[in-house]
């Protein structure tokens, strides 16, 4: 049993949501597993993503449609007490709308992932998974202001194949991680959900800072949300 000084009240634990914006479990387990690994003691980490909407972001119907759900689901949680929300996506599906629903710290993996690879000062390449997806992260470069020392590829492969580690999807990763150390990137941000706990063993392999933004999302709630009051107040 602890004590406390005082016999004073413990102090709350910091609570993040996390949202996943498609409903495939397997991306939702990731989630959760790695930033409840990297959670520092007195945080809690609870993953989700919504009932319904799309198993796969890659279309820009997808998108509106995950969306609507996101918000749906802040909503319903939302009196719950969360000290901030992760959006567990390399896209800006519903941040912008979140801040402003919740007054709360959000960020998204795409954000926390991109601006930490910029600080390491010098060109940097995102690795994403479907074709259609380099154009939407281009845009977010561009947007933060760093499109010039970004470079985009992608592996070709689903968010689904992705997830399940199938050969030919980790193939794909590998070669485009070889070909960014070759053509000079300080560092590889792994572009989707799908790449979820990768950055430290993908770095230990191929000699290079590797970051899937979740560690740097999970900094960024925590850095900016307000304490969590006492238990019991």
């Amino acid at each position: 049993m602890n004590h406390y000084p005082g016999d004073a009240t413990p102090p709350a634990p910091y609570r993040v949501l996390a949202i996943n914006p498609n409903t495939n479990p397997t991306v939702t387990q990731h989630v959760q597993a790695v930033l409840q690994a990297q959670a520092p003691p007195g945080v809690v980490v609870e993953a989700v993503s919504p009932p319904h909407g799309p198993h796969a972001v890659e279309s820009g119907q997808d998108k509106a449609c995950a969306t609507r759900h996101v918000l749906e689901l802040i909503r319903t949680r939302m009196a719950e007490g969360y000290a901030g929300y992760i959006l567990a996506c390399f896209d800006d599906i519903a941040v912008a709308e979140a801040r402003a629903l919740t007054g709360a710290p959000v960020v998204s993996l795409a954000e926390a992932g991109i601006r930490s690879a910029d600080a390491t000062g010098g060109p940097f390449t995102v690795i994403t998974t479907f074709d259609g997806a380099v154009a939407t992260i281009e845009s977010l470069c561009e947007r933060y202001n760093i499109n010039e020392r970004c470079r985009v590829v992608a592996t070709g492969i689903g968010v689904s194949d992705t997830a399940a580690r199938t050969p030919e999807a980790e193939a794909r990763l590998a070669r485009l991680c070889e070909q960014a150390r070759a053509q000079g990137a300080r560092a590889i941000v792994l572009g989707s959900g799908a790449f979820a706990g990768r950055g430290a063993a993908l770095s230990a392999r191929h000699g290079l800072a590797v970051m899937d933004g979740f560690a740097e999302a999970l900094a960024f709630v925590l850095c900016h949300a307000e304490p969590p009051k006492a238990q019991g107040t």
